[in-house]
């Protein structure tokens, strides 16, 4: 009779425990430098179970696009909800880069409405944006940024702690598959691949089943050509990808011992597409195409592929709209900080090159449309690049729809500047040291290098890029019309580079 007692005492708890488990938490999962080279998204060779998994329970989108292809500028949007043009960051935040987004960006940032929303919030691994007090988070938690399955450990206390019963927000941004740590000295080349944040000589990192790869079987993109030094490159960045998967599958693995797994969406993307020359810090579809898998727990319909087109800007009002902070009349939060407020009671004042008054984000929501494959977003989106690293100046601005793509290169008469880490490619350098006509995916070196004033793209009919009609007369109306389209967001985002149409 005790022990019936004692077992029915235990399930009571345990169904109490249980129910006290907050609801409707989030956890937004972006990785480094990647583009859709996943098995969810058709890719054959890409080893990535626990991300297919998620695509085949949630809504996987196939038209995602970053508003711009550089990790610092790409960030402030996602939590911002704001281009660039409004929020103020165009570049990098470290070091001599120096790009802040402006003080008035606290009233929507994403990590602080979500805690005005009654959030409890929390960062871990890769943050590159700044100031900190705009972006700022109740919790920073530590973990290696190349070992996400180390960090989805790092983050089971404080997806565990039942002392603070408000629902939860984790940023988990890992470094991989980012270049870096040195080269493959184990490589015959002379020119040899950056390891993308692998260990040398097969090496693992701890608690990781890695996936090598061979070179022979990876997928070769149709903006790079195929060559050795691609292959051996690729591989690498194939084992980074699928270390990011490593740790995606532990974050679940946690998440379901909580028994949380079911009251916790989780969102998967990307800053921007792969790191190499054609795809990141371009607006080339490389460089502007992620991943984005969306696993809505309280969404009925499941294994949905989408041909909606979303937006990185997006992101904010959707976890705000799924936390339940979203005004639907103001398209900003219902708990509406004044930024002056703010800052004032801090005992700051705002800088004068704050930007205007901000009560609306750009994006808006998607979580409307997950498990409605049929469903239209955005009829058209926009995207630009200014700045990467500092010296790397070379502004272009994109408009796009699902039939054609314009792209403005506004220093057209500049060469194409290179991010160091591409400049030093191999897969790069293989090319470029055999000349300007040396061929570069659908281009040129020279044509890489040295670009025309426009682009345009019909993108149904040439995905790749590959058929520049700005200059063909037959074009002429559709160009102009683009062009209008560019201008009129220019103007509405209040970008400074709208006066180029005039003075050059």
């Amino acid at each position: 009779m005790r022990r019936t007692g004692l077992l029915l005492s235990c399930l009571v708890f345990a169904l109490t425990f249980q129910c006290d488990a907050a609801e409707k938490n989030i956890i937004f999962f972006i990785t480094d430098d990647e583009s859709p080279t996943l098995g969810c998204y058709g890719d054959p060779v890409a080893v990535t179970p626990a991300i297919d998994e998620l695509a085949a329970d949630g809504t996987m989108f196939l038209n995602a696009f970053a508003t711009t292809a550089s990790c610092s500028a790409s960030r402030s949007v996602v939590m911002s909800g704001l281009h660039n043009h409004k929020n103020g960051q165009y570049g990098h935040q470290h070091s001599y880069h120096k790009f802040a987004s402006f003080d008035n960006v606290v009233s929507l940032s994403l990590p602080r409405v979500l805690a005005n929303a009654g959030y409890r919030t929390a960062q871990i691994g890769k943050y590159h944006v700044a100031p900190e007090a705009v972006y700022h988070y109740e919790t920073y938690l530590k973990g290696n940024g190349r070992n996400a399955v180390e960090m989805a450990e790092n983050c089971r206390e404080f997806i565990n702690n039942k002392e603070d019963d408000r629902p939860f927000f984790i940023y988990f941004g890992t470094s991989d598959p980012h270049r870096g740590g040195g080269i493959d000295k184990t490589s015959k080349l002379k020119l040899k691949p950056d390891l993308f944040g692998n260990r040398p000589e097969n090496g693992s990192y701890e608690g990781v089943d890695e996936v090598f790869y061979e070179p022979e079987d990876v997928i070769i993109p149709p903006f790079m050509t195929d060559t050795p030094e691609t292959r051996e490159e690729l591989a690498q960045y194939y084992q980074s990808c699928s270390r990011v998967d490593r740790g995606l599958a532990r974050l679940v693995q946690v998440l379901k011992e909580a028994d949380l797994y079911d009251k916790t969406m989780i969102v998967f993307t990307s800053d921007h597409g792969m790191a190499f020359s054609g795809g990141k810090t371009t607006v080339f579809e490389a460089g502007l195409r992620v991943p984005f898998v969306v696993r809505n727990p309280y969404e009925k319909n499941r294994g949905v592929k989408s041909t909606a087109m979303i937006s990185h800007v997006d992101i904010t009002p959707s976890l705000l709209d799924f936390a339940g902070g979203l005004n639907p009349k103001t398209n900003g939060p219902k708990k509406w900080v004044n930024p002056d407020q703010f800052w004032k009671e801090r005992g700051e004042n705002l800088k004068e090159n704050r930007g205007p008054k901000l009560r609306s984000y750009h994006g808006k929501s998607w979580i409307p449309i997950l498990g409605d494959a049929d469903a239209e977003h955005w009829e058209t989106i926009f995207a630009s690049h200014t700045f990467h690293e500092i010296q790397m100046y070379y502004p272009m601005r994109v408009v796009r729809d699902k039939e054609y793509k314009l792209i403005w290169n506004i220093a057209h008469g500049l060469p194409y500047p290179f991010a160091s880490d591409l400049w030093r490619a191999s897969s790069w350098q293989a090319q470029f040291q055999k000349g300007m006509t040396a061929p570069y995916g659908q281009k040129t070196v020279g044509d890489y290098i040295h670009r025309p004033q426009f682009e345009l793209y019909h993108i149904s009919e040439d995905p790749n890029e590959s058929n520049n009609l700005a200059g063909k007369t037959e074009y002429a109306e559709i160009l102009k019309k683009y062009q209008t389209k560019l201008k009129d967001f220019q103007k509405e985002m209040d970008d400074p580079w709208i006066m180029k149409w005039d003075y050059e």
